[in-house]
């Protein structure tokens, strides 16, 4: 009999076990199903902004002067002296260096004494043809008279035309003679160089010295190299996305890590009119005043070239633009029913900072943190708001055993 009470109350106690456990199931299958948008995101946001905004391409180059050649010898010679060094200006003609001049000079006087020669051998030609036409008219008229024979005749007539021939030849030896004097005297002229050229500023700077005095030099050796840096050329290279944002005429901004914090302005002046075809990219020369000579060929230097520029534009922060199925746009708060809505844009100009809409027209404030979370219609939380309760949390404050507070008829 004992027996059976005690089974009696372990089948009791199960039963009120599984009636508790039924009663929870029921509870929760009764709780409303809380989807995704109901679930309120906390957000960041910002207003959508009406400004002055720029499409500034950034490119990368280098520094290089505006002309740039070498000066070198044109004879051979043994260097006397060189009187420039780097870094100094030098005006258009002026003397850079000497050559020894011995050899030069002898080879001056030999061509001099040649001439002397030449000119002594002209005036004997000339007075041998005197005599030699002077017999030949007597012999004329003698012949005339039966006086002299015939062969007299030929044989005056001969030695004429023979010293003519002569004479001839020595004045043909005077303007050679002449011609090599003159070819002497310049090949010793070439025994000092001067930094010349015909077009651009009259004063230049030496950029590089490659020999030193006393250097045995052949024809065309480098000595030193010219610049002119009163303007540099920046040259970089635009890819073909961007080519047709550049233009002859347009303005530049230039910037250098030698100068932090400081701007150059410059213009493209050359545009190549081809691309290479493995980089694809092209050859852009933009020319800056160098008053002072700051900049120096060879720096590195950012150029910023603007390519458009649209006043009271439209814009919201860069961060603030999404996709939502394969759709570019932002999510508009309407800080009344505090929804969030996904609005598909179409972008314009595009900075570091803001992106410009172009259309459709937009006002108001844009999510800028928190959107990866929402969908179109989620409820959001604005800066400085406490989150309300959500409907779930009151469930389990009505549920009993759910809740975080103290029982029902219990103290605080």
């Amino acid at each position: 009999m004992k027996k059976f009470f005690v089974i009696l109350a372990l089948i009791t106690l199960l039963g009120l076990v599984g009636w508790q456990v039924y009663e929870k199931v029921t509870a929760s299958a009764k709780r409303p199903t809380m989807r995704p948008r109901d679930i309120p995101v906390a957000v960041e946001i910002a207003q959508v902004r009406k400004i002055t905004i720029r499409d500034v391409g950034l490119f990368t180059g280098t520094l290089k002067p505006r002309a740039q050649f070498i000066v070198a010898p044109k004879i051979a010679g043994r260097l006397e002296k060189l009187l420039v060094n780097i870094g100094d200006h030098v005006k258009r003609n002026l003397l850079i260096a000497v050559l020894e001049d011995d050899e030069y000079l002898q080879q001056v006087d030999q061509a001099q004494a040649q001439l002397v020669v030449a000119k002594a051998n002209l005036e004997e030609s000339r007075n041998s043809l005197s005599i030699t036409s002077r017999e030949f008219e007597r012999t004329k008229v003698l012949r005339k008279k039966n006086i002299a024979s015939e062969s007299d005749l030929d044989a005056a007539q001969a030695r004429y035309q023979v010293q003519n021939a002569k004479y001839k030849v020595a004045m043909a030896q005077i303007v050679q003679n002449e011609a090599a004097l003159k070819a002497a005297k310049i090949r010793l002229s070439y025994t000092r160089i001067h930094a010349s050229w015909e077009t651009g500023n009259n004063a230049r700077v030496v950029g590089e010295r490659f020999v030193d005095d006393g250097a045995l030099l052949a024809p065309n050796t480098p000595i030193v190299s010219i610049l002119d840096i009163g303007t540099l050329i920046a040259v970089t290279h635009v890819i073909e996305r961007d080519f047709s944002k550049v233009s002859v005429g347009q303005e530049a901004v230039i910037s250098t890590d030698a100068f932090p914090g400081e701007d150059f302005s410059g213009k493209i002046v050359r545009i190549a009119p081809l691309l290479n075809e493995r980089s694809r990219e092209g050859r852009i020369e933009i020319e800056i005043p160098n008053p002072g000579d700051r900049l120096k060929p060879g720096m590195f230097v950012r150029v910023h070239i603007e390519a458009a520029k649209h006043d009271n534009a439209t814009v919201v922060p860069m961060t603030s633009l999404t996709e939502r199925k394969g759709r570019r746009g932002v999510f508009l708060v309407n800080p009344g029913e505090r929804k969030a809505l996904f609005i598909p844009v179409t972008v314009g100009i595009v900075d570091n900072e803001w992106a410009e809409v172009l259309k459709p027209s937009l006002s108001g404030s844009v999510v800028t943190l928190g959107q990866h979370l929402l969908r179109d219609g989620s409820t959001v939380i604005l800066p400085g708001e406490k989150p309300k309760p959500s409907p779930k949390d009151r469930i389990k404050q009505r549920v009993p055993g759910t809740g975080t507070g103290p029982p029902k008829g219990g103290k605080q």
